[in-house]
This record gives structure tokens, C-alpha cells and sequence, in this order.
């Protein structure tokens, strides 16, 4: 698999910074890694490329890299509870 397309295979977040007034984003794979653009799109692909930089430094020192969250075979199921359900847990 070329990197270009295991970039597309990472998990992205991109959110607005009301404080630097601009796009950031992140890859969840590579926690250390963020960009930032003017536009969602522009910090996707800055992120994006990041990432495929990342990816080619790891490759030449012969390191692993992280696994996509999309490959991992076991995969848990996400419980999402309320604030009374949470309350009614805490009182039982």
C-alpha cells in the first residue's frame, strides 16, 4: 500500500479555533501531529501531508508506524449513557 493511500486510511479531526481564528486538525493515529488552515479543507490537507511526511521518516529508520484504528480486528462498542443514568448508577 502506497502512503498516499494509507494516509487515507488514518482517522482526521478538524475543529475551529475561535481563539487563532483558523481550522485546526489532527490525526488520532499520530497524536503529536497538527496543522492548521484558513478552511476545514486547506487544514485536511496539511494534516494530510504531515502524516505521509511522518509515514516516509518512520519507513527510512525502519520504526513502525501506527495502525490504523480502521485495521484493528477487535473493535468495542461505544456505551453512551446520560446524566440521569449515570445519577441512577451513583445512587444504586
Amino acid at each position: 500500500m502506497g502512503i498516499n493511500e494509507l494516509t487515507e486510511k488514518y482517522t482526521y479531526r478538524i475543529e475551529w479555533s475561535e481563539e487563532d481564528n483558523v481550522h485546526i486538525s489532527r490525526c488520532l493515529e499520530f497524536p503529536s501531529l497538527s496543522a492548521h488552515g484558513d478552511t476545514a479543507e486547506k487544514a485536511f490537507e496539511e494534516i494530510k501531508f504531515l502524516v505521509a511526511e511522518s509515514i516516509k521518516l518512520l519507513k527510512e529508520d525502519n520504526k513502525d508506524m501506527p495502525e490504523p484504528f480502521s485495521f484493528k480486528e477487535e473493535k468495542k462498542d461505544t456505551v453512551i449513557k446520560t446524566f440521569e443514568e449515570l445519577e441512577k448508577m451513583e445512587n444504586e
